[in-house]
C-alpha cells in the first residue's frame, strides 16, 4: 500500500485589516502549489470553499482573539485540513439557522461545507479546525 504524500504550510500573522484577505491568498497559494505536486488541478469548487474557509475563520480570530493568529494547511488523504489558531480560549459555537438574523452566519457556513469541524482547546488559545473534500472520488474512510 502506497502512503500519501502530506503537505503542509504554516504562517503566523497578526491580527488586523487585511488578515482575511492575506490568508485566503495564502490558502490560493498553497492549493496552486498542491495541484503541482499531485498531479490535476485542485476542482475550483474546492478553491471556493477553502477561500470561504478561511476567511470566516480568520474573520472570527481576528474579531475575538487578541493578538497573532497562525494559519496551518495540510493535505493528505484526500482532505484538505484548514486550521486557525488564535490565543482566545473559548470556543466558537454556531448560531441555530435564523433566516431573519443578519450576519453572524459564519460558522454556520463553514460546518455546511466542509467534511468535518472541530475545536480543540490548548495551554493558550484555541485551535479550531475545518476538513474539506480535495477529490470528488477520494477514498476517505
Amino acid at each position: 500500500m502506497r502512503q500519501a504524500q502530506i503537505t503542509r504550510v504554516t504562517h503566523a500573522f497578526e491580527s488586523g485589516e487585511g488578515s482575511a484577505s492575506h490568508a485566503r491568498s495564502l490558502a490560493v497559494d498553497f492549493l496552486d502549489r498542491l495541484a503541482e505536486l499531485r498531479g490535476p488541478h485542485v476542482p475550483q469548487h474546492v478553491v471556493e470553499c477553502t477561500e470561504l474557509v478561511v476567511s470566516e475563520l480568520v474573520t472570527n480570530a481576528c474579531k475575538y482573539a487578541p493578538g497573532p493568529i497562525v494559519l496551518e494547511l495540510r493535505a493528505g488523504g484526500g482532505l484538505l485540513e484548514v486550521t486557525v489558531w488564535d490565543s482566545e480560549p473559548s470556543a466558537p459555537t454556531a448560531r441555530a439557522a435564523d433566516p431573519g438574523r443578519v450576519g453572524r452566519h459564519g460558522l454556520e457556513i463553514v460546518t455546511a461545507v466542509a467534511r468535518s469541524f472541530e475545536v480543540r482547546r490548548g495551554p493558550v488559545g484555541k485551535r479550531v479546525i475545518a476538513r474539506i473534500v480535495l477529490d470528488d472520488d477520494a477514498d476517505l474512510v
